[in-house]
């Protein structure tokens, strides 16, 4: 995941460098510049602890979100834009549809037994390289443009539990937020205000003067284990002091919870004892990926005619 990272954005900020030398700023001149609106509509998941494979390339499509959000975009230099950008999307996950009991390597994950749903509002800052340059006005940009992108985001998140058949009195069907229960037995909660870092492709077409189209898709790597409440080992259940505490941090498993009748919960003794894994190892972070289509509005730009000398 690491190599993914740093390639990529090195990929990206190679091709800005080339793509704006100084003769480029000296030549486009502002009245090539212009600014756009754009309407996406996304689809969201998510990689993590609650998908098929705890690693960077896994992720399961059923648990796919739709989400929308809106950006404004100012075209600067030949190949470089800059975009900012407001979105809104859930992700989810679901360790009874995401891991097989039958095999050996996702039966933990299927004994653990959780679902989840994280509703995420993000801001973003990215720049764009276009692979193919226009040196022209808008009115003369190319009809297919393969482009790049990276910069930063910022996000809040908030993870909620979906509980099942339980004896605490909890309400099967609800959905709980679990970022203050402290599930894993933290001192303290862990942020719902977070940074990442976007970076992904996309194609733009131009529809006619003014509208253009894109298909994008881009990867959010995160700097937390936590947006889906599952990040470490579990806690001591005599340390958890509500019952939603108790239900996420430990009874929710099939070790303790009433078993299914295709699966023998006794193959796991002590699974949900104080220090047994939880999430994944190696302090890995979770990822999630945004792909959309945008309809971007061209503002069209003031042109002032220059005075008869």
């Amino acid at each position: 995941m690491k190599n993914i990272f740093t390639y990529s954005t090195a990929f990206v900020l190679g091709l800005a460098l080339v793509a704006t030398p100084e003769a480029d700023a000296q030549q486009f001149s502002k009245r090539k510049q212009y600014n756009s609106v754009g309407f996406s509509l996304n689809a969201m998941n998510y990689f993590g602890d609650v998908t098929p494979v705890t690693n960077f390339t896994s992720l399961r499509f059923g648990a796919t979100r739709v989400g929308a959000g809106v950006s404004i975009t100012r075209r600067f230099y030949p190949r470089v834009s800059g975009r900012f950008g407001l979105s809104y999307g859930r992700i989810s996950g679901d360790d009874t549809k995401a891991a097989d009991p039958n095999d050996p390597d996702a039966r933990f994950r299927y004994n653990r037994n959780m679902t989840f749903r994280n509703d995420i509002l993000e801001a973003s800052a990215v720049a764009i390289v276009d692979l193919i340059e226009n040196r022209n006005n808008y009115l003369k940009r190319p009809d297919f443009v393969p482009y790049v992108f990276a910069g930063v985001a910022g996000f809040y998140h908030s993870p909620k539990g979906l509980v099942g058949p339980n004896s605490a009195g909890l309400s099967s069907g609800s959905y709980v937020s679990l970022a203050d229960l402290k599930t894993e037995g933290q001192t303290s909660a862990y942020g719902q205000t977070q940074l990442a870092i976007p970076f992904g492709g996309g194609i733009r077409y131009r529809i006619n003067r003014n509208f253009d189209a894109s298909l994008e898709i881009g990867w959010r790597k995160t700097f937390t284990d936590y947006i889906d409440d599952v990040g470490g080992r579990y806690a001591d259940r005599a340390s958890l002091t509500t019952e939603a505490q108790r239900y996420f941090g430990s009874d929710i498993t099939r070790s303790v919870s009433t078993p299914d009748a295709t699966f023998n919960p006794g193959n796991f003794p002590g699974f949900n004892a104080a220090g047994s894994q939880r999430g994944d190892e190696g302090n890995k972070t979770d990822w999630y990926i945004v792909t959309g289509v945008t309809l971007n509005y061209i503002l069209t730009p003031r042109i002032k005619n220059p005075k008869f000398r």
